[in-house]
């Protein structure tokens, strides 16, 4: 089984992006890609990070462990603003290569509305240089996110035809978080000259 960490990148509590992020988590272990034990939520909403530089050391190296032991990610954003969230993208600044140079990540973004095609444009430009995640080609837009992925019979055109198409991006997910595990076996991130990305 593989180790995996859903980020819920919301700075609100109780946030649909939380409900989403821990669905996916679900799904995970339901699909039999990870199991409880292997798979975690992180919620930035009920534990946020301090704004980076200032240190949190006893959050940020429970964070740190788990995003080590993770073989890959799923990241989390509402779009806030047309813009990915700032608890997320201050996360993002924390976290380094050590914790997810090439580790695949699998991005979701959360709209209430029928937006939600702007944080994974933004995340993908901007999120992974010096720590090297690697993002998978697919990508989940949840719309309409107050009446998305409730436990209960589907009642939803929208619902009903999301579903399989996370399934299926979480089965994409765990085919990359398992080639990656060689990739990462072989690249060498100790060179100092090499640290950051250009």
């Amino acid at each position: 089984m593989l180790n995996y960490v859903v980020i819920s990148g919301s700075g609100r509590p109780q946030s649909e992006s939380a409900r989403v992020g821990e669905y996916l988590r679900q799904r995970l272990v339901d699909l039999q890609l990870s199991d409880d034990n292997r798979c975690s939520l992180i919620d930035l909403g009920t534990s946020p990070l301090p704004l980076w530089p200032e240190r949190n050391d006893g959050l940020w190296h429970e964070y740190a462990a788990r995003l080590q032991a993770a073989d890959a990610v799923v990241v989390i954003s509402p779009e806030w603003h047309g813009m990915a969230s700032p608890a997320l993208k201050n996360f993002f600044v924390f976290a380094g290569a050590t914790e997810l140079s090439h580790k695949p990540g699998l991005l979701v973004s959360v709209s209430s509305g029928v937006g939600g095609a702007y944080p994974i444009s933004e995340l993908r430009s901007s999120s992974y240089k010096n720590n090297r995640l690697c993002y998978i080609p697919e990508h989940i837009i949840v719309r309409q996110a107050n009446d998305m992925l409730h436990p209960g019979p589907i009642i939803d055109d929208n619902d009903a035809r999301l579903r399989p198409r996370i399934d299926y991006a979480l089965g994409v997910l765990g085919h990359y978080a398992a080639a990656l595990q060689t990739v990462r076996a072989a690249v060498d991130m100790s060179n100092p000259e090499f640290a950051n990305g250009m």
